[in-house]
């Protein structure tokens, strides 16, 4: 997978859109961050799980992703290696992350 394809199926979720924060590009959904583009070093992204989820996901596929350092990745953020990612993966991550964050009436309109 690309960045910008990457990008691309981010956006695609409802009602998501790009944005930044205190300078850095983000993608949220109602005004909240659930990932980030992967214009990080080495093509990453960042993902807004929970962390039962980060550790599910980072068990599965541990050349695609792995904890942010610090405490934000012991609080779930996870970075995903894009150009490791298949559009399936970075699909499933992004919509884990995407319902992590989503008003419930939004998700109950857009059910898994």
């Amino acid at each position: 997978m690309t960045p910008a394809a990457f990008l691309k199926l981010a956006l695609s979720l409802p009602d998501a859109v790009q944005s930044a924060h205190h300078g850095s590009a983000d993608i949220r959904v109602a005004g909240k961050i659930f990932a980030s583009p992967a214009d990080r070093k080495d093509g990453e992204a960042i993902l807004k799980f929970t962390p039962e989820q980060q550790d599910i996901f980072c068990a599965a596929e541990p050349n695609v992703f792995k904890p942010v350092a610090g405490g934000w990745g012991a609080k779930g953020w996870t970075r995903l290696v894009v150009k490791n990612a298949d559009a399936v993966t970075a699909s499933s991550a992004l919509r884990t992350a995407w319902r992590n964050v989503a008003p419930a009436k939004l998700k109950k309109a857009h059910p898994e």
